[in-house]
C-alpha cells in the first residue's frame, strides 16, 4: 500500500506594503459592520487561502486618512509562493486599497512593534475656495501665511518633547513623550506640504503638528503659546486640528530584517 504524499506546511510571516484612498474607510482597525482596510485586507486573504488571518497594521489610520506606504504583517500556513500573493490580493480587493508588495520576512518581524521611523505627509489647499475634486484628499485652510513664521514654529517641534498638548483628549496613552526627527515644508501655488518623520504619533498628532504650523504661520497663536503647549501639555496653547483628508501616512522604516 502506497504512502500519501502529504505537504507539511510552515508558519510563514508576510510583510505587505499597502496604499489606499481612506475616504471610503472607518479607518484602518476591523469595526463590526463597517468598512476598514484591516477588514477588507483579512476578507481578500480568506478567499484566498480559506484561513482566517490577522493582518496587522504598523499603526492604526484613523477614517479618511490615506496610506502611501502603510506596512502589515501576517502570519499564514500557505504554498503560495510569495511572488503571487501581490497580484493574487489585488484581484480580490476594491480599487482604493492596493497591495505594492509582500515579501516573506523572520517570524519575530512585527509591523508595529519593528517599527522605527514613520512619515507622515500633510497636504494643505490655501487658496479661499476649497476645491470640490480634491476635497477628500487634502486639507483646505483659507488664509494667507508667513513662511517664515511656519519655520520658526516647526523648529521648536523637532525634538524630542512631551506632546500631550498636540493630541486628541481621548489618547489613551501615560505617556506622550515622542521625538520629532524632522519636518520638512515646501509651497507651491498656493498648495503646502508638511512631512513628519518622528518615532512615533500620538491620537491626530500630525493633524494638530500641522494646524499648530498654520496658525502660527497666520499669527493666529504665537511662538510664546506653541512654547506653552510643550511645557504644560496643554491642549488650549495649540493650534487647529486639521482634517483626515489632507493626511497620509507615506512610509514607515525598520532595521534591516
Amino acid at each position: 500500500m502506497k504512502s500519501e504524499n502529504k505537504t507539511i506546511l510552515k508558519e510563514r510571516n508576510l510583510k505587505l506594503t499597502i496604499e489606499y484612498n481612506g475616504a471610503k474607510f472607518f479607518g484602518w482597525q476591523k469595526q463590526n459592520e463597517k468598512r476598514t482596510v484591516q477588514g477588507d485586507l483579512e476578507e481578500a486573504f480568506f478567499q484566498l487561502t480559506k484561513q482566517v488571518v490577522e493582518v496587522e497594521g504598523s499603526g492604526r489610520t484613523d477614517r479618511g486618512v490615506h496610506a502611501m506606504g502603510q506596512v502589515a504583517t501576517v502570519k499564514i500556513l500557505s504554498a503560495i509562493p510569495t511572488e503571487n500573493f501581490k497580484v493574487a490580493l489585488n484581484n480580490l480587493l476594491a480599487e482604493d486599497v492596493r497591495v505594492k508588495s509582500v515579501e516573506e520576512v523572520d517570524l519575530d518581524f512585527h509591523a508595529r512593534f519593528s517599527a522605527k521611523k514613520k512619515t507622515y505627509k500633510y497636504v494643505v489647499d490655501l487658496n479661499e475656495t476649497a476645491s470640490a475634486i480634491n476635497c477628500d484628499l487634502v486639507g483646505h485652510y483659507p488664509y494667507k501665511i508667513d513662511v517664515k513664521k511656519i519655520r520658526k514654529a516647526k523648529q521648536m517641534l523637532v525634538g524630542k518633547h512631551n506632546f500631550k498638548g498636540f493630541c486628541s483628549a481621548d489618547t489613551n496613552v501615560k505617556n506622550f513623550e515622542r521625538e520629532i526627527y524632522k519636518i520638512d515644508f515646501s509651497l507651491k501655488k498656493n498648495i503646502a506640504i508638511f512631512e513628519v518623520t518622528g518615532n512615533g504619533f500620538l491620537y491626530n498628532m500630525v493633524r494638530i503638528l500641522v494646524g499648530t504650523m498654520l496658525d502660527g504661520g497666520r499669527g493666529k497663536i504665537t511662538l510664546d503659546s506653541i512654547k506653552k503647549a510643550l511645557e504644560t501639555g496643554e491642549r488650549k496653547y495649540a493650534g487647529t486640528t486639521m482634517p483626515a483628508g489632507g493626511l497620509y501616512l507615506k512610509c514607515v522604516e525598520y532595521n534591516k530584517q
